[in-house]
């Protein structure tokens, strides 16, 4: 993985860690051990849809960058479905505690997108690759007069 993407995701991921691992201990304070198993499921799970998604869209920008904003809306729009997905299939379930699972859910992958907003702007990505404007310069035509 290249520096820039590897400093991104470390620069998304780490936020959303440090919520989801506050939101396990408010969880196991105010829910008990439910909650903080409904709190640390919903951060897994954001984190791997979102951590999943941001690889993906990195590998589809170097492979068909002519694809990347296409793609980055899809991927969003695929995750946000997914998750709603996911909150419907485990709504009525007794494992853990659902609300604490939603709340943690909906902290983890907002703090990941802003976070990821702010790492893309942070980031200093060449939009223009310098070794080709020297490698591809004109030569000169014309006599020499």
């Amino acid at each position: 993985m290249p520096s820039n993407d590897a400093r991104t995701l470390l620069r998304t991921a780490v936020p959303a860690a440090a919520v989801g691992a506050v939101a396990v201990l408010v969880s196991a304070l105010v829910g008990g051990g439910e909650g903080a198993l409904g709190a640390l499921v919903g951060a897994a799970v954001s984190l791997v849809f979102m951590g999943g998604g941001l690889v993906a869209l990195q590998r589809t920008a170097k492979r068909l960058p002519q694809l990347f904003q296409a793609m980055g809306l899809l991927l969003y729009v695929l995750q946000l479905l997914l998750l709603f997905v996911f909150l419907a299939v485990f709504k009525g379930t007794e494992l853990f505690d659902f609300k604490a699972f939603g709340f943690t859910l909906l902290a983890v992958t907002l703090v990941w997108v802003a976070a990821q907003a702010r790492a893309y702007m942070k980031a200093k990505i060449l939009y223009v690759d310098p070794d080709s404007t020297e490698a591809e310069k004109p030569q000169k035509t014309g006599s020499a007069t």
